[in-house]
This record gives structure tokens, sequence and C-alpha cells, in this order.
């Protein structure tokens, strides 16, 4: 039982660490995604702006 309560606090450690860090990568990969999808809205506007007709002038 002695091994038992000395093991225990490291695995709840290691548990632990293992969420907090695999929680921190899907954050960060969850924001890679979001930052691709931003950049590529807004270089579809900047082409879409690109090939419409200057109104400016008009």
């Amino acid at each position: 039982m002695e091994i038992v309560g000395a093991l225990l606090p490291p695995i709840g450690l290691a548990l632990l660490f293992t969420v907090v860090i695999r929680a921190l990568v899907l954050a960060d990969r969850r924001e890679r995604v979001a930052r691709q999808r931003e950049d590529a809205e807004i270089a579809r506007s900047e082409r879409a702006a690109r090939r419409a007709p200057d109104d400016e002038h008009a």
C-alpha cells in the first residue's frame, strides 16, 4: 500500500501535465486553422477588390 501512496502523486501530476499540454496543442491547432481561414478571406477580398472596376474615378 505504501507503493501506491508513493506512486499516486507523480502519476496524478503526469496526467495533469498531459491534459494541460494536450489542451495547449489543440488550442494552437485551432488558432492556426482560424488564422489560415482569415488570411484566405483577406486574400480573397483583396483579389476581388483588384478585379472590381475602379469606382473612385467615376
